[in-house]
């Protein structure tokens, strides 16, 4: 029997059968539950997203008004893991503070059992709620400041923003920031979502799936792009020297980081909404010379890389929107992270509503039937 054809990374493999989302790469398509999230983005908020992708229906009104009161109420960490967040080192990378703090919730809130129903959701929402006041508190900590308690008057987004600067964001910030949770809250079958999906498989609790899925976000490949963005745009330097830099990164098949996806062959649904309210923060204050070096550097390269399918993905503008709200560079990939959390959470619900556990096959290419040679006759 000749062995199976080899997929690396698993590219092209179903591993999974879901409802959650759907992605038509060639159309920019990227559907929640068969809504356009660009729709998601502009008219609904993060509270109605997450609940539409965990239940997989608009929530009724009722049913919006109690998941945004459970989530409020979950919202404070317990003394000690404060505590623990204190210990960690300053320099430290907030996500690992924040993987920290997930698994250590598991300690917290013991399930042994993941087939208690209403169990798993109280853990659904308390995960939700805890993830952006584990990433603020580090954050403030490590300042040397205390961490800012949450406040039950403010939305998911808006809450967040409050407990890293202690002042509420403007609307428009508001919104800006509410949407970035929107567009990063889920994207089907990712390294991250998989990684969740195969250890919520072996019916692990599910702060420890949240934490594989955290820690498989760390890996510069997955998570970390827009943070790269950045520094490629501070390589440009201004929006005029966007063109040659282009050019002499085509020539000496430099890679240009933000541009290209996997999936997309046109420009990222989620970049050109996120692009569209960026703008109306930007209004408030003035367009950050970032931003103008990257629209400079998407008009370049359109006409170069477009034929190729290579176009702007969603990193290209949300590094350039998170720094222009004051927030530091490596808690990018921990905000990406306290979205993501509602996809990894439906996956996992879908998981083990239907499971099987994850147990792929492998090429073997070793050496087989070896004799052993004794330590002293090895030469």
């Amino acid at each position: 029997m000749s062995n199976p054809e080899f997929h690396p990374g698993l590219a092209d493999v179903p591993a999974a059968e879901s409802a959650v989302s759907f992605i038509d790469g060639k159309r920019a398509r990227l559907e929640y539950r068969g809504i356009a999230v660009e729709t998601l983005a502009k008219d609904s908020f993060f509270e109605e997203s997450a609940w539409l992708l965990l239940k997989g229906v608009l929530p009724r009104q009722k049913e919006l008004a109690d998941f945004d009161h459970g989530l409020i109420k979950e919202r404070t960490i317990h003394f000690r893991l404060l505590d623990a967040l204190k210990c960690l080192p300053e320099s430290g990378h907030p996500m690992s503070a924040l993987q920290a703090g997930t698994a250590a919730l598991a300690m917290f809130h013991p399930m042994p059992d993941v087939h208690n129903a209403q169990a798993n959701w109280e853990a659904v929402i308390r995960l939700i709620a805890k993830l952006p006041t584990i990433v603020a508190a580090f954050h403030r900590l490590r300042q040397g400041h205390e961490a800012i308690p949450p406040r039950e008057d403010l939305g998911h987004a808006a809450n967040f923003y409050y407990m890293l600067f202690g002042k509420e964001p403007s609307p428009a910030v508001t919104k800006v920031l509410d949407a970035c949770l929107v567009l990063h809250a889920e994207h089907t079958m990712n390294a991250s979502t998989f990684s969740a999906r195969v250890t919520g498989s072996t019916l692990a609790n599910p702060y420890t799936v949240i934490a594989s899925a955290i820690g498989t976000l760390t890996g510069p490949l997955h998570g970390g792009a827009n943070e790269e963005v950045l520094d490629m745009l501070d390589e440009i330097g201004a929006p005029e020297k966007a063109k040659s830099w282009l050019d002499d990164a085509v020539a000496t098949k430099k890679k240009i980081m933000g541009f290209g996806h996997r999936v997309y062959k046109v420009k990222d649904p989620r970049a050109s909404v996120l692009q569209d309210l960026a703008e109306k923060v930007f209004a408030e204050t003035s367009k950050p010379v970032c931003y103008l070096t990257a629209t400079s550097l998407e008009a370049a390269a359109i006409p170069v890389l477009g034929p190729k399918g290579i176009y702007p993905n969603v990193d290209f503008y949300s590094g350039s929107v998170y720094q222009n709200l004051g927030i530091p560079k490596d808690l990018f990939t921990p905000i990406f992270a306290i979205a993501r959390v509602v996809g990894w959470l439906s996956h996992w619900l879908e998981q083990i509503g239907n499971n099987r556990i994850y147990r792929p096959e492998q090429i073997y290419i070793g050496q087989r039937d070896q004799h052993y040679v004794p330590l002293e006759q090895r030469p």
